[in-house]
């Protein structure tokens, strides 16, 4: 018995740390610049098809391609930002008809470029096999994606609370007109801001490439699990992302167990819509964008 719980446990974890892969980018630009990005998911997929073309092409494995995955996306991510989205902040409803607009471009670009059908990225063979923890045996890989995420939660927390830049970016989401009476260049700003986000979310793309199927689809389903992680952590809270991402996660692995993956999905989102009703502002935001 015991071992099914902590077999469960460490499934939940695993759910969660992808989870939080996807969702971390997607909280950092709507948290900061109040942009919702619908093409958040086609970064995602950005990613795990610069993960396939660098492995087919370049015979660049996955280990040795992370850094430049981030470095490809963000900058798509920057130079998206600077086109388009500079020229709709204060406008949500622009935002988010531009931002769909990107995705459907992405996904079509990478049909006419890559093909429209299924591609795969190869696991790293060190990390093929399973490993035992606490006495239950569980994928390297997987726990390979749950180390890599708390330290890119960890780089990400350091840079908003311990940098000077990260200072900028958290005076202008207060009070942006003042932030800019005191010299900060705020379009800088949130133009590295959108382009971390867009490359966080790469990352999250290449990671999860071994475990699934690339496709020019495949950022909608993970787009969707983003936005109700930071729903249900609350928006300003990085915090409230963690514990969202593993509350949803351990749901989703409990619920799974005793039913199947896609009766799960649709309880934890009945959840969602029912905790929005009653709490708006999600389970850990307590500030409200100046």
């Amino acid at each position: 018995m015991s071992e099914i719980i902590i077999s469960q446990v460490i499934t939940g974890l695993s759910i969660g740390s992808i989870l939080l892969l996807v969702a971390l980018g997607l909280a950092i630009i709507y948290g900061t610049t109040g942009v919702i990005n619908l093409a958040h998911g086609e970064f995602v997929m950005l990613g795990a098809y610069s993960a396939w073309a660098l492995q087919k092409y370049l015979n660049v494995g996955l280990f040795e391609g992370l850094i430049l995955i981030f470095i490809i996306v963000a900058f798509i991510g920057f130079i998206v930002e600077r086109v388009v989205i500079r020229h709709l902040y204060d406008r949500p409803l622009d935002t988010i008809l531009a931002t769909w607009g990107v995705g459907i471009m992405a996904q079509q670009i990478i049909r006419l470029t890559a093909g429209g059908e299924l591609r795969y990225v190869q696991m790293p063979p060190s990390l093929g096999s399973s490993i035992s923890v606490l006495g239950v045996e569980t994928s390297a890989f997987r726990m390979f994606v749950l180390v890599v995420t708390a330290a890119l939660f960890g780089v990400t927390w350091y840079l908003m609370y311990r940098t000077n830049i990260g200072m900028k970016l958290r005076a202008i989401t207060q009070n942006r007109e003042m932030a800019s009476s005191f010299g900060i260049n705020s379009n800088k700003i949130y133009s590295l801001t959108f382009a971390y986000g867009c490359g966080l979310a790469g990352l999250a793309g290449a990671l999860v490439s071994p475990l699934k199927s690339v496709s020019p689809e495949m950022g909608t389903t993970y787009v969707v699990d983003a936005f109700m992680v930071v729903v249900l952590g609350g928006v300003e809270s990085l915090l409230g992302t963690v514990a969202s991402s593993i509350i949803l996660g351990e749901l989703n692995g409990f619920l799974a167990f005793f039913s199947n993956d896609t009766m799960a999905k649709a309880i934890v989102f009945l959840a969602i819509v029912v905790l929005i009703r009653f709490r708006p502002q999600g389970l850990f935001s307590s500030k409200i964008r100046g």
